[in-house]
């Protein structure tokens, strides 16, 4: 055992009573109701410690703590501790010394949750006995432990059901519907009965419209003759010199100025 291991305890009892058991003669078990129960030998307080994987039983004086007897378990259940077969709160249990010596004793308590708890107390310490030799176990032969395949099986196959989502047949062919566009510039169509005007061309040339040539049009009862573009106007000597004319009536203007009126006629 190593120096390291320290001592916990388990469970404390303030009463527990002593009994001396007659020698078991056949293989059928311990009986309580042949011990002298209102008799007791001995009476204290019972305490369960553990230190590394052995559990002590110590019965203990009530007032000074004093030791009477000690029952090393490192097996439960074994032959350390057994219960009786016609009742629930008592059980008997090996006792030791320090020389080598045994005795089989039997112990009772006064309530049958107090036997519970010490019964309880002994299984919760081998229980976690087991689990870390199992632990030493894996992590001394790590391989050896059952390996978890995630890969599936020749011939397996899973199916995935997604919610809310259906496609249908020819659904991802179907162009869907632009909604019309607000900013551009919605042309509007000619009024009923109205023809559109023909820019004719002066005479000689062609007029050009989408890339091809457009004939003039062609006057009625004209016997064929086109219609001809009308010709501009040659600017006159009077409009080539206007600043000379603005001079003209800003002279006459101030010759004319009638007294007493405050008027300039132009």
């Amino acid at each position: 055992m190593e120096e390291s291991e320290y001592e916990s305890v388990l469970c404390v009892k303030p009463e527990v009573h002593v009994y001396r058991i007659p020698p078991r003669a056949t293989n059928r078990g311990y009986r309580a109701s042949e011990w002298q129960l209102d008799q007791p030998s001995w009476s204290g307080r019972l305490r369960i410690t553990a230190k590394g994987k052995v559990a002590y039983i110590k019965l203990e004086d009530r007032t000074s703590g004093e030791l009477f007897a000690q029952a090393p378990v490192d097996q439960f259940p074994g032959t350390a501790v057994e219960s009786v077969t016609d009742s629930s709160r008592y059980f008997v249990i090996r006792i030791e010394d320090g020389n080598g010596r045994r005795a089989f004793i039997g112990i009772g308590f006064g309530d049958r949750g107090d036997a519970f708890d010490f019964n309880v107390a002994l299984q919760d310490h081998f229980k976690w006995v087991k689990q870390q030799s199992e632990f030493a176990k894996q992590a001394q032969n790590p391989d050896q432990g059952p390996k978890l395949d995630l890969g599936f099986k020749e011939g397996q196959t899973i199916k995935l059901n997604i919610a809310n989502i259906k496609k249908k047949e020819g659904a991802a062919g179907t162009p869907r519907a632009r909604p019309a566009s607000t900013g551009g510039i919605n042309l509007l169509p000619p009024p009923p009965g109205g023809k559109a005007s023909t820019l004719v061309p002066p005479p000689g040339e062609q007029l050009s419209m989408g890339g091809s040539l457009v004939q003039p049009p062609v006057a009625p009862g004209s016997g064929g003759a086109t219609m001809s573009w009308p010709q501009p106007k040659p600017a006159t000597a009077a409009t080539a010199d206007i600043w000379g004319e603005f001079a003209k009536s800003t002279g006459s203007a101030s010759s004319q100025t009638q007294p007493g009126t405050g008027w300039v006629q132009f």
